[in-house]
């Protein structure tokens, strides 16, 4: 007796079907039950193991677009006001001046000279 039965696989989708694809939350390809349809197309499904509920990815991890090397706040910047030639400060000269300072949560006493 053989446990593969070919008609299984000509039916068509349902709500509560089991179907692999990418968990967004799970980061991971993990078993959705379908939760709702647009036509004859997979639209949302549920994670069983997190139980969120996410559109159909079609088991594809999203890519995010690259980080470009500037940000949005220094190309405005760059249109507004453009780069001064001022003063040079060296980088040894911020690195000191960027320095932190250790600040203590407990009382300190003043320190007392030598004789």
């Amino acid at each position: 007796m053989s446990f593969e039965d070919p008609w299984l696989d000509n039916q068509p989708p349902r709500l509560g079907d089991l179907v692999d694809d990418y968990c967004p939350r799970c980061k991971h390809l993990l078993n959705h039950a379908i939760a709702s349809f647009m036509g004859d197309k997979v639209v949302k499904v549920i994670c069983q193991t997190c139980f969120t509920e996410h559109p159909f990815m079609e088991g594809k991890e999203k890519k995010k677009a690259p980080k470009s090397g500037s940000t949005a706040f220094e190309q405005v910047l760059a249109k507004v006001a453009p780069a001064e030639s001022g003063p040079q400060v060296d980088s040894k000269q911020k690195k000191i001046k960027s320095r932190a300072r250790y600040i203590s949560r407990r009382k300190t006493q003043p320190l007392q000279e030598k004789n």
